[in-house]
């Protein structure tokens, strides 16, 4: 695992983001972020954690848990995360985070909390909500100023996140003196919304996704299920979908000279889909079978996090009064 000088970075920043493991990602959950997160790891000394902890709050399943996490860092080296260039660590293998959170609550009110979009949609769905759900601010909180992040990568949906983080530092710093930066949200502006096969945003609650490391009969089967418009010479969810591996100028081309032909514009697509697919899960497919060697990936990830986090934690020990010896 590479230290991360912040001199070899263009920026000089650090970058931080989380993922929670939650299962199979798909083309949508790609294109919407995870290549992002590839090409700026070039440009940022970056920090990306599995965020085991957080997954507590909707997953109480022990072997589903582990079985996503090792997933989730599979699917990340495979599409081109290098830890050469980032560190990638597990969430609760920084227990410093933890005992920040805990400060965090102590300055922390609930009325300003109840404001937080996630609590907010569980109530409105009349949800029972756990303490960690309704907490879950908190510790993300903890997670971003604990590693003097700069620039945290979100969508325009997650802003209140860093809005959240950085009031926090600022109650914190006004209390204690000055600790913490205050991160900056880098909204991802040419972010895709990537249309499911039913024309709606590709989410697995919706059933409707690709699976980014998708066999060829899970491509087909999905491609050759997208809903199409029967008025239309151009069938725009496969049109839409098709744009995300072909230029405008090519598909103009083959969209013309097929005019009407759903069948054979949806081949195309798959052929599309199989060619950018097929490298990715092979990638995948030869780093499981050395999961000690990924694992250890992990383990070393955390011991350069965690050791920046324990230096924040000595300061923040010492300002608050609870570093007597």
């Amino acid at each position: 695992m590479a230290d991360n000088p912040s001199t070899s970075f263009r920026t000089g920043k650090i970058l931080l983001s989380g993922v929670k493991p939650t299962g199979r990602p798909h083309v949508g959950n790609y294109f919407g972020a995870m290549k992002q997160f590839v090409e700026l790891q070039h440009d940022y000394e970056t920090y990306i954690f599995i965020a085991d902890l957080h997954a507590l709050t909707t997953m109480q399943n022990r072997q589903e848990l582990e079985e996503s996490t090792v997933g989730v860092l599979l699917d990340y080296m495979a599409i081109g995360l290098d830890p050469k260039n980032v560190t990638i660590f597990k969430q609760s293998d920084i227990p410093q985070v933890t005992e920040l959170a805990w400060i965090f609550n102590c300055l922390t009110t609930m009325p300003y909390l109840m404001r937080a979009h996630a609590f907010k949609d569980a109530e409105a769905k009349n949800k029972e909500i756990n303490v960690g759900l309704f907490d879950y601010p908190v510790l993300m909180a903890a997670d971003i100023l604990i590693q003097n992040t700069d620039v945290v990568p979100v969508g325009q949906d997650q802003k209140q996140h860093i809005e959240i983080a950085r009031d926090i530092a600022e109650k914190f710093n006004n209390a204690y003196g000055e600790t913490f930066k205050l991160p900056e949200p880098l909204i991802l502006e040419n972010v895709a919304t990537v249309p499911g096969t039913d024309g709606r945003k590709m989410s697995k609650s919706y059933d409707n996704t690709i699976p980014l490391f998708a066999s060829d009969e899970e491509i087909e089967k999905a491609v050759m299920g997208i809903v199409t418009d029967s008025g239309s010479e151009v069938p725009t969810n496969v049109y839409a979908i098709h744009s995300l591996f072909r230029n405008k100028n090519d598909l103009e081309v083959i969209y013309t000279e097929n005019k009407g032909q759903y069948k054979k514009l949806k081949e195309l697509l798959i052929d599309d889909l199989k060619n950018f697919i097929k490298p990715l899960r092979e990638k995948r497919q030869a780093l499981e079978e050395d999961k000690s060697a990924v694992l250890e990936v992990l383990k070393e990830g955390g011991k350069v996090a965690r050791e920046r986090a324990e230096k924040k934690m000595e300061k923040v020990r010492e300002l608050v009064g609870l570093k007597l010896y």
